[in-house]
């Protein structure tokens, strides 16, 4: 078992690009493989401080000592993963892509863009969508990375390549996109979701892997969910960016705009009733929580924790029955909990029962 997949447990842009990145160098991976379309953005920040926003390769990207697949279950736009190959560097020895991926065209895109789709479930109109309905259709349309002549150097059996890897006591990591709130199949906020489903079983099926070669669900989650800007669909406890930094006590804007669109995410306050289906469906092992400074700004890009930080996590850990492992105080500041903090929480739950 040498996969590691990661998940989000809300409604997306829970911080999985900089989480897949720090699990793949600390666990020491040989490859990410980011699965999924163009509809989302990841963010990752490499050691000089710059900053890269992906939506379709690996954030590991940046790091040349990691093969990035892109597999057969992905959607590709060749202008935009053009764009990423040029700015993060990679090579072609670096970047595999599986042949069976398929290519949004821009008539996909026009066929979004031209619908009510971002006025009636806030699409990102990136195409996604209708290239997921295009390949379910059979239609002969349907254009494959392998018959893209600008991909020929990157086309690999990638099924093959990773079962080598695994085969040779390689560890994989499985960068999932978007959160468990947004599947069609397995949230409980249908129609207002997006084309795929967003599991870990999901994720892995896009790969063409064996959930028998899984050894870590690592799902990640924020102090304050978000949804894309419009009627995206319910976001319980909604509130606003300034209440947010007034809570946190800073005069920042810490107003956020969605990768993919560039429009202002909305925001809510913490709600337990998603994480735990999340966690339900997905089972991890190991909990991210994300945005932690948003509870208190003081903590910004910092290894320390308030006193508020730990009572707000301590607070939800009973609520999702589970503890949190993992704390990120900033875009690229990520703390491993201290190793009483499991304790404590089974301590309370003991309490508590």
């Amino acid at each position: 078992m040498s996969v590691s997949i990661v998940v989000g447990g809300q409604f997306g842009s829970e911080g999985k690009g900089k989480t897949s990145y720090y699990f793949a160098r600390k666990l020491g991976a040989a490859a990410v493989v980011r699965v999924g379309g163009t509809n989302s953005g990841h963010t990752v920040i490499d050691d000089t401080g710059t900053e890269y926003i992906f939506r379709t390769l690996p954030t590991a990207a940046i790091d040349s000592a990691i093969l990035c697949i892109i597999p057969s279950g992905a959607y590709i736009d060749v202008e935009i993963l053009q764009r990423e190959i040029t700015c993060s560097g990679i090579s072609a020895a670096n970047l595999k892509i599986d042949p069976y991926a398929v290519i949004i065209n821009q008539t996909m895109i026009d066929q979004e863009q031209q619908s009510d789709l971002r006025n009636r479930i806030g699409s990102t109109l990136s195409g996604t969508g209708a290239a997921v309905v295009n390949r379910i259709k059979r239609e002969e349309s349907v254009t494959f990375a392998k018959d893209m002549k600008e991909l020929s150097s990157y086309i690999t059996d990638t099924k093959k390549l990773m079962r080598n890897m695994l085969d040779h006591d390689q560890h994989i990591v499985i960068e999932g996109t978007q959160g468990f709130g947004l599947s069609p199949i397995n949230s409980a906020y249908y129609p207002y979701c997006t084309s795929r489903d967003t599991t870990a079983a999901g994720f892995l099926m896009e790969t063409g892997l064996s959930p028998l070669d899984v050894e870590n669900v690592i799902m990640v989650i924020r102090a304050h969910p978000i949804r894309v800007s419009g009627s995206s669909g319910p976001l319980p406890n909604e509130t606003d960016w300034e209440e947010v930094a007034d809570a946190a006590g800073t005069a920042e804007d810490l107003t956020e705009y969605s990768s993919a669109t560039k429009r202002i995410r909305r925001v809510a306050q913490f709600d337990a009733e998603v994480v735990k289906r999340a966690i339900q469906s997905n089972r991890p092992n190991i909990l991210v929580l994300n945005h932690a400074d948003y509870i208190d700004y003081g903590c910004h890009d910092s290894d320390m924790l308030s006193s508020s930080i730990d009572n707000f996590i301590r607070k939800i850990e009973l609520e999702i029955d589970q503890p949190i492992d993992y704390v990120g105080t900033g875009k690229d500041m990520m703390v491993p909990r201290q190793s009483k903090a499991a304790s404590v929480f089974y301590i309370r739950k003991m309490e508590r029962i």
